[in-house]
């Protein structure tokens, strides 16, 4: 038997996919979005996914960056062998 834990996954996945497909359908009409000196005609739909693909993209390059940076900070210093000198 699935636990409780599994069951509100499936649920909460459900739901989601369901709430996901309903932007999708009520978003169909055709919007003209300008960029720069491109324009272009697309479903909304596609200009929400597409931003929200974008904005993931970013949040995710920008907590990588950060968490690097932290580890960077925290981790020792380290040690250098000192240089090799040549014998005559």
């Amino acid at each position: 038997m699935k636990s409780i834990a599994a069951k509100l996954k499936l649920f909460f996945a459900a739901l989601a996919a369901i709430l996901i497909l309903i932007v999708i359908l009520q978003n169909m009409e055709a919007v003209e979005t300008r960029l720069l000196f491109v324009s272009m005609t697309m479903p909304r739909a596609v200009l929400l996914a597409a931003t929200f693909l974008i904005g993931f993209a970013v949040g995710v390059m920008t907590s990588t960056w950060i968490i690097r940076k932290r580890e960077r900070k925290s981790a020792p210093p380290q040690k250098q062998p000192p240089p090799k000198q040549d014998s005559p």
